[in-house]
């Protein structure tokens, strides 16, 4: 029985309340819904058309595109919007369709190029698994007139087409404008480091270490010559000491033949041994044989085998025939000898040089095949280059395809009428509860007996209604209708207010329908 009536007094506190601030709810409620229901059926029809753009994959072979087209696709497309939006060519197409009539007079040119701007959506619609790359986009316009807004639509697909073929057009040739620059430019730094490649390797031949082995032998036949002439001349030298001091006359007789068939045999020794290691026309050879054919003319050895016994007069000349033979040698040796120690020398300095060639012939070596590998590589870019530019002016490379064309909408894309008129209903009770509300809790007068007892604990005896008199039921009646009056006019002129500002604002659809303002 508590809860009935609980519930008994909440619904007569409201049906009270309803009573005593009616008027004012259904004045906050109808001063709103009439500004709505004036501006929203009155707002313009706004259309949209959108065009469905396919990536078509290039056939032209990976290898090449990676080497001239190298841009993400996304990239690109970011490339081309910002070419699309670009001033010069939107106002072509303002002119060109006559778009924005009424915007175009009331504000400035950028204002409403910056309104096509946003009147345009580009979106791209999906992505390939394997590539993770695109492969469809759309784009969509906005405008009063659905015939316009397709055409426009339309356009700017085709806008997308042209500049995306010249875009890949412009980077291939440009990339092999760039490779064949590079290309001459290396072949060019090629040629110079082989020629001076070349100019090393003649300025200092027996320098390098592919000769190190054969400088080496050289050198140590060198020395084996450095020594036999050192002992040649040991033995020249004993000779001529031992003819000097023989004396011309009884010493040769002395002697007789006896010491010259000794030195014959030594001879003989002596070119058996130089032939074993030389050939017949080494020096060496060839003087040991003219000494020994000398020796064996005086001595009457060989031809004919005759022996026969010279004469005094006969021996000094042969003496000083050998004297001066033994000198001649001596002297013909000692030149050997300086020739044989500046080889030396020379082929030591080669030796000790080859270190410091070594190195400067690796740098040299290893910048001509870094530069030759550099080479190699731009030339085939520059190849790989010149296919993929023949490819592209041919549309083999990667293409943007129309698959669905905008076409003329049916419907407009905004306002949400219904949508706008039931948000301006639930405002405006929202207002109107809240007013109602807000009204009660400032009035701080008593209107019941109960609201009087539930203040204060004296008992309440008896109540008596308000006795308006006729004077003041007329004054209230004159006040109720003047009110009536002024609210009406003020909900007309709303009504008007919101059809003069409905009509033609396009801003407005847009700002309504969650589109922004532009």
């Amino acid at each position: 029985m508590a809860s009935e009536s609980r519930r008994g007094f909440g619904f007569h506190e409201a049906a009270m309340l309803v009573c005593r601030r009616g008027w004012l709810a259904l004045l906050v409620f109808a001063v709103p819904f009439s500004l709505v229901a004036g501006l929203v059926p009155f707002l313009p029809n706004i259309y949209q058309s959108t065009a469905t753009v396919l990536v078509d994959r290039q056939q032209v072979p990976e290898a090449f595109v990676r080497s001239t087209v190298t841009s993400a696709l996304e990239t690109r497309l970011q490339t081309i919007t910002q070419e699309i939006l670009s001033r010069s060519r939107l106002e072509d197409l303002i002119t060109r369709f006559g778009l924005y009539a009424d915007l175009r007079r009331r504000v400035v040119p950028e204002a409403v190029i910056e309104r096509m701007r946003k009147d345009i959506v580009f979106d791209i619609k999906g992505l390939d698994a394997r590539q993770r790359a695109a492969v469809a986009f759309t784009i969509s316009y906005r405008g009063s007139e659905p015939q316009s807004v397709a055409l426009v639509t339309n356009t700017l697909a085709s806008f997308y087409i042209e500049e995306n073929l010249k875009a890949r057009e412009r980077q291939a040739t440009g990339t092999s404008e760039f490779l064949k620059v590079q290309v001459d430019e290396t072949k060019k730094r090629l040629d110079e480091q082989e020629r001076r490649l070349g100019e090393f390797k003649a300025r200092h031949l027996g320098e390098l270490p592919q000769f190190m082995e054969a400088n080496l032998a050289t050198l140590e036949r060198l020395h084996t010559q450095l020594r036999l002439n050192s002992d040649n001349q040991l033995r020249v030298m004993e000779r001529r000491d031992a003819i000097r001091h023989a004396g011309e006359g009884a010493a040769a007789a002395a002697a007789g033949p006896e010491p010259t068939l000794d030195r014959i045999l030594r001879l003989r020794q002596e070119l058996a041994q130089l032939r074993t290691q030389f050939r017949d026309t080494y020096p060496d050879v060839i003087r040991v044989k003219a000494e020994l054919a000398a020796l064996e003319g005086d001595a009457g050895i060989g031809g004919g085998g005759k022996d026969t016994e010279p004469d005094a007069s006969r021996r000094g000349g042969r003496t000083s025939r050998v004297m001066s033979s033994v000198e001649s040698e001596l002297k013909a040796l000692k030149a050997d000898e300086a020739k044989i120690r500046a080889a030396v020398a020379d082929y030591e300095r080669r030796l000790s040089n080859i270190p410091r060639r070594e190195q400067e012939f690796q740098e040299l070596t290893r910048d001509q095949a870094s530069t030759r590998e550099l080479y190699r590589t731009l030339l085939g870019r520059y190849e790989e280059a010149q296919v993929a530019e023949s490819m592209e002016q041919r549309q083999k490379g990667e293409q943007f395809r129309i698959i669905d064309p905008a076409t003329p909408a049916e419907m407009p894309a905004a306002p949400k009428r219904l949508r706008l008129l039931l948000t301006g209903l639930l405002l405006s009770l929202g207002l109107a509860v809240g007013a109602m509300v807000l009204a009660e809790k400032l009035d701080t007068s008593f209107h019941s007996a109960d609201d009087l007892g539930a203040f204060t604990t004296v008992p309440v005896l008896v109540s008596v209604t308000q006795i308006v008199s006729d004077v003041e039921a007329r004054r209230q009646r004159w006040r109720f209708r003047l009110t009536a009056v002024a609210a009406s006019l003020l909900m007309t002129g709303l009504a008007v207010g919101a059809q003069v500002l409905a009509r033609g604002n396009e801003q407005l659809v847009w700002i309504l329908s969650g589109g922004g303002a532009s």
